[in-house]
């Protein structure tokens, strides 16, 4: 697949400039060693997102290694040290001299990286700091043939000028279709069976299964690869609901697919297949309280990633009948050990992470990958970057904190939204005493749209990809600047971030707009939180935060610091905004641990307190 224009990579991308002539509390002067963006230049650049790259160093005297291939000169090289499908490689032929190396040791591959422009692996290739170090400064892309970067460190990457691209879609169709052939094969006892007739037996009697149709399943992450699945699973005769709190709940109606609550689809689903990301908020999220939420019987299908299930919690509910059988293509550790009780449960079918193994698959990775490497290497918008690529160290250097501020906004509103119909919607507004076309953010927005987008996907967001990623999940953000009274050589006074048309966790967080809403600007270099909803407030944005609606009396704030401090919780900061006395107010709270479950309840239960949310920043 071809790397999108940067005209369509923006096209979800909307700017209005006003002028407003109050001026709102200054902020402190940026560093004097900070550049200012021209506007002939912002101007210049406006619309375009450009790859920096290191250029290749002079070619080098030393004869190539008999592996590899005859060099054209003036062509850029490319190393794929893992086997690539045919279509793949001569797409990289067409624009590059292609040095096919499998099964390089880690010494020869970095004696041989320093000869190379770009680098395409796998998943068994381990490209360290020491790659990009040996490399000398000429490698300017890795190219990674499937969806994970475990194995390349992106830090290292980014510090060398390295863009890390992947290939994320090709392969949906094929683990689609492997969730369906488990399924399948689990309601069947097909791999049962035939291990029992393979040791000679005839056990019809035993291994009778149950039929799909008319049953309930439940898609827990309604992304790429469930609505495939759920599409799939309509054709069996299936009733098929998901949960997604971010999902469009137009999309799944296309589909004729039902979003449920977590709630729901715990406890009705007959099969529940598993498609979400791994991250913090979904590790181990099938646990112990989870299966026994569930239907008995309830049989479960996992090809997304094996750190969602946990695996003990799963044999117990395995050994107890609540789940009937399992079918998992993933597991916590891979390989899993040989003595496995999961794997070797009589009720579990099991595959060794063959979700995106077909031809077509691979051919498909072959194309995607090669298609995004060569056009890294001609300097064009990598929609599938996973790392952060080259910005101007001026930029940088007068950004830094407001950086930090923009994805502690964008993670902050979206762990307010409550879900529904999904976030269609995004909001931004810089106040700023400089001409809008004197002001760039490009990479605040790239931030923000990281702070919403990566909490609750797999996606890696970065300047590079940000608007594409926006764009392939119907976010619209769009962006409006405020000039204000002020000095100009502050880069911006505050920002805003609004989401749109969503239900809140913390209902105060919305506005008379109708919109969830949370500004912030920098302090002596810090970024603060200073407005919830209607509500100003004033706190570092650092660690974890407790917002708590009240009534406004005395002795509030001693009784929440005292169910804290039972629990041993330590408090960094506490702000309180209120419109008025004896009214309404929201208290903010900074703690440096994370509150346990009991420690909430209390806080819920004290009288005066209305509503509470807890925030990871």
């Amino acid at each position: 697949m071809a790397a999108p224009s940067p005209t369509t990579a923006a096209a979800a991308i909307t700017t209005h400039h006003r002028v407003l002539l109050p001026a709102r509390a200054s902020l402190s002067p940026a560093p004097s060693s900070a550049l200012r963006i021209p506007a002939r230049a912002a101007r210049a650049n406006r619309g375009r997102i450009c790859v920096s790259a290191p250029a290749a160093p002079a070619a080098s005297t030393a004869s190539p290694p008999a592996s590899a291939a005859v060099a054209v000169e003036g062509k850029p090289t490319v190393l794929v040290a893992e086997k690539l499908g045919a279509a793949g490689l001569a797409l990289l032929r067409e624009f590059a001299n292609v040095d096919c190396s499998y099964g390089l040791s880690p010494e020869e591959l970095r004696a041989k990286i320093s000869l190379c422009d770009a680098l395409i692996v796998r998943s068994g290739t381990k490209v360290g700091r020491d790659v990009f170090e040996a490399s000398g400064g000429r490698l300017r892309v890795v190219g990674r043939a499937g969806v994970g970067i475990d194995n390349v460190d992106l830090a290292a990457a980014t510090e060398h000028g390295c863009l890390v691209v992947n290939a994320p879609t090709a392969n949906t169709v094929a683990a689609a279709e492997h969730g369906i052939a488990l399924m399948c094969a689990m309601a069947r006892n097909v791999a049962q069976a035939d291990a029992s007739l393979k040791a000679g037996k005839w056990a019809r009697t035993k291994y009778v299964g149950v039929s799909l149709v008319g049953k309930t399943l439940a898609i827990l992450g309604f992304g790429k690869v469930g609505s495939e699945v759920a599409r799939r699973a309509k054709g069996l005769g299936m009733h098929v609901i998901a949960h997604d709190p971010y999902a469009s709940a137009d999309r799944a109606r296309a589909i004729g697919v039902d979003l449920v609550s977590m709630e729901e689809a715990m406890t009705t689903a007959d099969f529940i297949s598993l498609h979400m990301p791994l991250t913090p908020s979904t590790n181990k999220m099938l646990n112990d309280e989870a299966f026994a939420k569930m239907k008995k019987g309830v049989r479960i299908i996992n090809v997304a990633r094996g750190g969602v299930i946990d695996e003990d919690a799963l044999v117990r509910a395995l050994d107890a009948g609540i789940v009937a059988q399992a079918a998992l293509d993933v597991f916590t550790k891979e390989p899993p050990a040989a003595d496995s009780k999961l794997v070797l449960h009589e009720n579990v079918t099991v595959t060794p992470h063959l979700g995106a193994s077909t031809v077509e698959a691979q051919e498909g990775v072959a194309i995607e990958i090669a298609e995004a490497v060569t056009g890294a290497l001609k300097g064009e918008l990598a929609a599938s970057a996973v790392n952060a690529p080259m910005v101007p160290a001026e930029v940088l250097s007068e950004l830094a904190p407001y950086v930090v501020l923009a994805e502690k906004l964008g993670r902050l509103a979206v762990q307010l939204v409550a879900g529904g119909g999904g976030i269609k919607s995004v909001k931004v507004t810089y106040a700023s005493a400089r001409a809008p076309d004197d002001l760039d953010t490009r990479l605040l927005r790239a931030m923000i749209t990281k702070g919403v987008i990566e909490p609750i996907s797999d996606v890696f967001v970065n300047l590079v990809n940000a608007d594409f990623t926006a764009k392939q999940r119907g976010i619209r953000v769009s962006e409006e600047k405020i000039v204000m009274d002020g000095s100009p050589e502050t880069p911006l006074e505050y920002i805003q971030v609004q989401i749109a048309n969503v239900e809140s966790k913390f209902p105060s967080a919305i506005c008379d707009s109708g919109f969830v809403t949370v500004e912030g600007r920098v302090k002596d270099g810090i970024p603060h939180l200073t407005k919830v909803g209607a509500f100003e407030v004033d706190v570092s944005m650092e660690g974890s935060l407790i917002l708590c609606r009240q009534v406004d009396q005395p002795g509030m704030i001693g009784s929440v610091g005292s169910v804290l401090g039972e629990e041993n919780v330590n408090v960094s900061f506490m702000s309180v905004g209120r419109i008025a006395p004896r009214k309404t107010a929201i208290m903010a709270i900074g703690v440096d641990e994370e509150p346990s479950k009991t420690t909430l309840t209390k806080i819920g239960e004290i009288p005066a307190i209305e509503e509470f949310v807890f925030l990871k920043l």
